[in-house]
């Protein structure tokens, strides 16, 4: 079980990590905001691509802006949870056995749910 420092330690990190996820989250929707003007975003006169080619590099860019937004909010959503456990005096201590998740393990992964051990087993069955 955790002491009291290495608990705020981790709830430190935590909130650390949620700060980060908001902002990459924000950073996103004012990207998406200067969608509307599509010339303002990428530098062009006209609204007509000078060549084919620049349509597709657009479309990659918004499905990885995309994709980048989609993993904060997963981390977001996982940080959430994390400090919920915590609330709840459940942090540290595998959702599936109980047991307490190895410091490590948390140092390396502050959101851990479960030990290494039982996510190993579960791919094996």
């Amino acid at each position: 079980m955790l002491n009291d420092k290495q608990q705020q330690k981790f709830k430190d990190r935590l909130l650390e990590m949620k700060e980060e996820a908001e902002a990459q989250m924000e950073e996103y929707k004012e990207d998406q905001a200067k969608e509307d003007y599509e010339n303002d975003r990428t530098g062009e006169i006209s609204s007509v691509a000078d060549h084919p080619g620049d349509q597709g590099t657009d479309q990659f860019e918004r499905a990885k802006e995309q994709t980048f937004y989609e993993q904060a909010r997963e981390k977001l959503m996982e940080v959430e949870d994390a400090l919920q456990r915590m609330e709840e005096g459940r942090y540290g201590l595998s959702e599936k056995s109980g047991e307490p998740i190895p410091i490590e393990r948390l140092e390396a992964m502050p959101t851990a749910r479960f030990k290494v051990e039982e996510i190993e087993n579960e791919r094996n069955n």
